[in-house]
């Protein structure tokens, strides 16, 4: 299961735009709530209905971590201590961890990017501790895949797509949505 965590405040076109292309590629992904209901508003005022509470998932089936950004939404889900943890885990474990736009910086804040490339929305640069920023629109080193914002959705979710399923599926599925 792919699990991509919503927070009040969160970018809906990172959030939704990256959960579409995932789930046309034919897998299981679910979006998670990490406050304590279903419906959580986004930073422009849409309301989404997710598919989970953060309280309610298991996470030893996660095969990859997902966050949009979008503020207060990137903030929101750096500031819940539960779900900081369970990065962690996954982590160690070996797993795949995918964040755009501002929500780098929780993996930054973790110390999670120290040695690597990633990049980010412009002027949160900092927050990404330890790694070397590259202003890419997509950016993917080791277990981490990492996205500069809203117009890097769709070669965010093929790089997700490619990464957990292959190359071929990835370029299939964008010339099918007509992006190449």
């Amino acid at each position: 299961m792919i699990y991509l965590f919503f927070a009040t405040g969160t970018e809906e076109l990172e959030a939704l735009g990256t959960a579409d292309i995932i789930r046309r590629a034919g897998l299981d992904l679910q979006i998670v709530s990490i406050t304590n209901e279903r419906i959580v508003t986004g930073s422009h005022g849409i309301r989404v209905e997710t598919d989970a509470l953060l309280k309610d998932i298991e996470f030893f089936d996660a095969e990859m971590l997902i966050f949009p950004g979008g503020l207060p939404g990137a903030t929101n889900l750096a500031a819940c201590e539960d779900l900081n943890e369970r990065i962690r885990d996954h982590v160690y474990l070996g797993r795949p961890v995918a964040a755009i736009c501002a929500a780098p910086l929780i993996l930054g804040r973790l110390g999670l990017l120290e040695g690597k490339r990633a990049t980010c929305y412009p002027g949160f640069e900092e927050e990404l501790r330890g790694a070397t920023y590259t202003g890419a629109l997509v950016e993917q080193d080791g277990l981490f895949i990492t996205g500069k914002g809203p117009a890097a959705v769709f070669e965010f979710g093929y790089t997700i797509v490619e990464r957990l399923k292959n190359k071929e599926t990835a370029e299939a599925l964008a010339k099918g949505m007509l992006y190449k």
